[in-house]
């Protein structure tokens, strides 16, 4: 179950104040115990049972003791085993109502909607302890998932596709579509899938995800179905499925494996139908803490002393994907005490944080970044996060905000951390302005790391030490590893991410150029004079450390 949602149902039933709430949550973030088991060790309940009635009781649902409980023949029927499996939801009994079925998140209202969406039957919540849910789905259902290519056999001999909006959301809400697609999600989230495509073209419809940055496709759908499989996307995202000649935003909150879910769902018109991308926002594979970014010493150091500064602006720059949201999450979830008031303009607000108050960007509305932080300074903030600076209002708004006494973190898309400053002033801004506020612009990147399962050293040719600015006789002893290709990496070689880093400490020389409008070459060579590291010799470090490999240094830097 969500550490969350019982926490807000303890809320309600007046058992916790504020305090006691935020303690819980802490436990259960960091003790790794299940958080019914946490709120009994509080004394809260006087036992697992307690705690079940209650949850029970507070959705208006029956409580069963399953522990000795077996299926009425041909009920394991009515849920399919890829979606039991997926929603942790096990069939009880059947009656004129509806299907009763014991959820293993009995809180999680999406879960219901759901099942009665994919099996088109009324759905009735029952409550059971989650170990006994368990229990019985790994007995009945097994712990495997039904492979894409059963379900696509499936897909292709009882589906031949729809047209008009009325028939694609009937196929979009029938069990084989739903079973599909919930377990692309599946594999892909379970495979750490940072985005999700569906790709629909004239003769083929393909599925690919991204994971450490690269695209892998899985194995695709009948062509026929593409209408189908995306409809069914856009109606778990509250998407408007007739609509297919305008751009949308949707959102999917799920949950897998007891772990919630984020994705933001994004539909494009193209010649052969929609093409929707789903960023996976999966809040248990990002790490958000400053400690666990695997920043050099000196850096975290450098970042730790930046962000406890009373005002400034710290910015972090690198192209879409290089971690510069999360990196930001990580300094906000630092600098995020009782005593400080935190703000953030985001498009989208990707990770909810408690204690800060975030703002998501609705530019239909007018809700720009230049409109939110101007909103900002009336609200007694002691620290700012600006998603993006695009403009020149936003700019100089956010120098406004610095120079009257506030902190600002922000992005920027530029190629290196000296090219923050040109950016800047070429948006309009005042060279002293920028001088006088600008404490320190961070470039990063993401490369992919060796599998450490089959890590092998190797010898690297003359001509590719020499695109990396090395002679053999620069090496000396040093090794050189590559991925061979294993069953963990998935024959890929590399397994995780990790950054690089350029850091510009605007000190006074620094600020001197700036005045001046030094263009970018003078002010980045400036910075290695005083002893700047540059992303190139980052990546030559982890290179050197065994964590990547040339080809992976190349490509970012």
């Amino acid at each position: 179950m969500q550490a969350q949602t019982v926490v807000d149902m303890l809320k309600h039933r007046s058992l916790v104040n504020s305090s006691q709430a935020e303690d819980i949550m802490h436990d259960a973030q960091t003790t790794g115990k299940n958080i019914q088991e946490i709120v009994v060790e509080y004394g809260l309940f006087r036992g697992q049972d307690e705690f079940w009635g209650a949850v029970a009781d507070e959705i208006g649902a029956e409580y069963f003791d399953l522990s000795v409980f077996e299926p009425a023949p041909g009920l394991l029927l009515q849920i399919p085993a890829g979606m039991a499996r997926l929603y942790g939801a096990f069939p009880v009994q059947i009656t004129p109502e509806g299907l009763h079925v014991a959820l293993m998140d009995p809180l999680n209202p999406q879960a219901v909607e759901d099942l009665r969406f994919g099996l088109g039957m009324s759905i009735i919540p029952v409550v059971a302890r989650e170990e006994q849910v368990q229990a019985l789905l790994d007995q009945h259902y097994g712990t495997g998932i039904e492979s894409i290519e059963d379900i696509l056999n499936q897909l292709g001999a009882s589906s031949k596709g729809a047209g008009d909006a009325k028939g694609l959301e009937i196929e979009a809400n029938s069990a084989p579509i739903v079973r599909f697609v919930d377990i692309v999600l599946r594999q892909a989230i379970k495979e750490k899938a940072s985005d999700i495509h569906f790709e629909p073209f004239e003769h083929e419809f393909k599925i690919r995800y991204r994971v450490d940055g690269s695209l892998y496709e899985m194995a695709p759908p009948p062509v026929h179905l593409s209408n189908s499989v995306i409809s069914r996307v856009k109606v778990m995202a509250n998407m408007n499925i007739a609509e297919r000649r305008l751009p949308q935003d949707g959102r999917i909150m799920t949950v897998v494996d007891n772990r919630p879910v984020d994705m933001r769902v994004s539909s494009l018109p193209t010649q052969y139908g929609e093409s929707v991308v789903l960023r996976v926002l999966d809040r248990s594979s990002v790490n958000l803490s400053l400690s666990g970014l695997g920043l050099p010493k000196y850096l975290f150091d450098y970042v730790q002393e930046t962000i406890h500064k009373p005002n400034g602006i710290f910015i972090v720059t690198g192209p879409t994907g290089a971690g510069k949201t999360t990196t930001l999450y990580a300094a906000l979830k630092e600098i995020n005490t009782i005593d400080s008031k935190l703000l953030t303009a985001e498009d989208p607000v990707e990770y909810e944080i408690d204690g800060i108050m975030q703002v998501p960007v609705n530019e239909a509305v007018g809700l720009t970044f230049a409109r939110a932080l101007r909103a900002f300074l009336r609200q007694d903030p002691d620290r700012i996060m600006v998603g993006e600076m695009r403009d020149k209002e936003t700019a100089q708004i956010a120098i406004q905000a610095s120079l009257t006494g506030h902190l600002v973190l922000s992005t920027l898309h530029t190629n290196d951390a000296a090219g923050a400053v040109t950016r800047l002033i070429d948006m309009g801004v005042e060279p002293f302005l920028v001088a006088a506020t600008l404490e320190g612009v961070l470039a990063q990147r993401l490369l992919r790391t060796i599998c450490k399962e089959c890590r092998t050293p190797y010898d690297p040719s003359p001509v590719v030490l020499s695109q990396l600015g090395l002679m053999p006789s620069d090496i000396g002893k040093k090794k050189f590893y590559t991925g061979t290709g294993c069953a963990s990496c998935s024959n890929s070689g590399y397994k995780g991410r990790r950054g690089i880093y350029e850091l510009l400490d605007i000190t006074d020389p620094i600020r001197e150029l700036i005045t001046r409008k030094a263009p970018t070459l003078v002010v980045r060579q400036k910075g290695i004079e005083l002893g700047m590291i540059t992303l190139r010799d980052d990546g030559l470090r982890n290179i050197f450390e065994g964590d990547t490999t040339i080809e992976e240094v190349l490509k970012y830097t």
